[in-house]
């Protein structure tokens, strides 16, 4: 009840002296028997840890009593930006920006100070800052580890594909371009050799 993140069953078991086996199953044991009993309170496992959290059934007069109407909910961009982050991980925000097909740095910068993304070292090839999603992002999603996560990845886009379509699409724009420019100056290589003659 004083911890403001899970805490793992070593810890607890060094905490109370006793061994980590009969701790994880009074752990389990305490849970089984507040769900049983349908007490307000939940006692689960997440994070790699063990936390109280308050019944879901009860959550409406909690949020009520907590937040007086003032939930901030995450944005339709910060949670697909999110969601890429969770996938990918480690991911540099410009992979990030290249699957979502938009410019993600402000919601990243979101992210990262709400405490869901961190960096996680940087792209040795580029040096870009590579983010992962954090412990407290498994905690507020009931996770107990990132293994958990729905079987989403196969209907993403591959982060080379999209890359590669970028570039391609870069590529024709730039001879679009050029032939525009070439069009304009007269008919292209003679057009502009006429002047010299």
């Amino acid at each position: 009840m004083v911890v403001d993140e899970p805490v793992a069953e070593e810890r607890l078991a060094e905490a109370l002296e006793r061994p980590r086996a009969e701790v994880a199953a009074a752990l389990r044991e305490l849970s089984a028997e507040y769900t049983a009993q349908g007490r307000g309170f939940d006692l689960r496992l997440v994070a790699g840890g063990w936390r109280f959290y308050s019944r879901e059934s009860r959550s409406a007069a909690v949020d009520r009593f907590l937040l007086d109407g003032r939930q901030a909910r995450l944005t339709q961009a910060a949670l697909e930006t999110l969601a890429v982050v969770a996938y990918r991980q480690p991911v540099s925000r410009s992979r990030v920006s290249a699957v979502r097909g938009v410019n993600c740095d402000g919601v990243m910068r979101t992210l990262v100070q709400r405490g869901l993304v961190e960096e996680a070292g940087s792209e040795p090839e580029t040096g870009a800052i590579l983010y992962r999603t954090t412990n407290y992002f498994l905690e507020r999603m009931g996770l107990r580890g990132l293994d958990e996560l729905p079987e989403l990845a196969p209907f993403l886009p591959e982060v080379d594909d999209v890359e590669a379509e970028s570039l391609e699409g870069t590529m024709i724009a730039e001879a679009v371009a050029a032939a525009a420019a070439q069009a304009a100056d007269g008919s292209g290589e003679a057009g502009r050799a006429g002047p010299d003659r």
